[in-house]
């Protein structure tokens, strides 16, 4: 459940403070009441998790005084003002100045319940958004959501730190599910265009004519947004489905690659993703535009190929998923975990994103199993368990060292609750723990 949204009251009156105060607090809103524009501005900084209620006349320094104060600290927090009866063009020059909205005395109570819904809601998603902006704009943060030890996905951490820091344009490639757009996110947030403009477009979801003047221009005069090759300018341009673009679009992102020289002013980061059997960016691409592409080139390896990382990573998104719905994580059984490795996973990461949400929904209905919902998503897959593709050792090392680390997990790095539950003496779990590389430091 969501929580509750801040509300800020500024108002001189004390009476009037309270019965606004406790009219939304009825709604559900965690109310804050201030007696002066002075006293809020104090308590008020630029990610204020909430809105303001605030009177335009006030003594000392009055509403539209306050009003500007809040847009120069933060011109996207709503501010919803109150004015006196007749003061219609002072309401007015409020919203020119940035008011979210204004309510006249004497005012309907619900009318503000209303106002500070909507409110509420478009301050949520400001903060939601920067919250996104911020996390992509972290290289570290992002390196850590490439979760896995499997040498494929050490190898591809090596990759992105070393063409992040690299100028040429660059290509991803691998098949659907595998992350490519966070891996191109995580390249700019590495290198030195790490604080410049991302744009991000899907050449797949405009037609040939809106492509063109989206990507290249000309904009019509009531478009708001600048050419995408314009708005990236100095930073990171990033092209999805690039090979969803035309003979005559692809010639002209060859035209603008060439024309930017070396270094490249802006980036241009492909991401190809060929689903046709038989076919590969090379053949989608015209040759010269796939080799100033492919210079610098990334082939994201499929989930099917990193072994015990689907464990590690079935195991940490159903924790995320009991979180957010509030039960138990669903425990692996020997034969699930061997079958997790096994499954073919044609849908990569996102497939094991939906498989672990389901498999937590059903964990809280007390019913099904983790190796029915891979039965469905596989048919042609058998419920036993077999050693088909890799030695039986690998297997049970595989689910050893999930249960070990799922243990120490929950029992926040206790070596003895482990060893009591897993009737483990104290050196043979050191020993595992060693051959494994976990180290009780990460638990506690």
């Amino acid at each position: 459940m969501a929580k509750a949204m801040k509300i800020a009251i500024v108002d001189d009156e004390q009476d009037m403070r309270q019965s606004i105060s406790q009219w939304l607090a009825l709604s559900g809103y965690d109310t804050e009441t201030f007696a002066s524009a002075e006293d809020a501005l104090k308590a008020l900084g630029p990610d204020y998790p909430g809105i303001v209620i605030s009177d335009i006349k006030m003594p000392g320094m009055d509403g539209m005084q306050f009003l500007k104060k809040l847009m120069g600290s933060d011109s996207a927090l709503p501010v919803i003002m109150i004015t006196g009866h007749g003061d219609v063009p002072m309401a007015v020059e409020a919203m020119r100045v940035g008011a979210f909205d204004f309510l006249e005395k004497p005012f309907n109570p619900d009318r503000m319940t209303e106002l500070a819904k909507k409110a509420t809601n478009a301050r949520r998603l400001t903060l939601d958004n920067r919250a996104l902006r911020r996390e992509l704009s972290d290289g570290g943060q992002l390196m850590k959501k490439l979760i896995g030890a499997a040498p494929a996905m050490e190898r591809l951490k090596e990759d992105i730190l070393d063409l992040g820091q690299a100028d040429g344009h660059v290509l991803i490639d691998g098949e659907t599910g595998t992350g490519k757009t966070l891996v191109a996110h995580a390249l700019h947030a590495v290198g030195s265009r790490a604080g410049k403009k991302f744009v991000l477009l899907s050449c797949a979801a405009w037609d040939e004519d809106a492509l063109a003047k989206r990507l290249f221009g000309p904009m019509l005069p009531e478009d708001s947004q600048l050419p995408a090759v314009e708005e990236a300018r100095g930073g990171t341009l990033v092209l999805e489905d690039v090979e969803a673009l035309s003979d005559s679009l692809q010639a002209r992102l060859l035209s603008f690659i060439n024309d930017q020289g070396t270094p490249a002013e802006t980036r241009v980061v492909a991401i190809c993703n060929m689903q046709e059997q038989d076919r590969t960016c090379e053949d989608a691409l015209r040759s010269d535009l796939f080799y100033r592409l492919a210079a610098l080139r990334i082939t994201l390896p499929p989930l099917r190929q990193r072994g015990e990382d689907i464990l590690t990573l079935f195991t940490r998104l159903s924790e995320q998923f009991a979180e957010e719905y509030g039960c138990e994580t669903p425990q692996v059984s020997a034969q699930e975990a061997a079958q997790l490795l096994q499954a073919p996973w044609p849908g990569n990461v996102r497939q094991l994103i939906n498989l672990a949400e389901r498999a937590v929904l059903q964990s809280r209905r007390g019913s099904g199993t983790i190796a029915s919902l891979l039965m469905s998503d596989h048919e042609d897959m058998q419920p036993v368990m077999t050693t088909e593709g890799k030695p039986l050792k690998e297997y049970v090392e595989a689910f050893e060292r999930m249960l070990i680390d799922n243990t120490m997990r929950r029992h926040k790095g206790s070596i003895a609750s482990v060893m009591e539950e897993l009737c483990l003496p104290r050196r043979t779990l050191n020993e595992k723990m060693a051959k494994y590389g976990l180290a009780r430091a990460d638990y506690l």
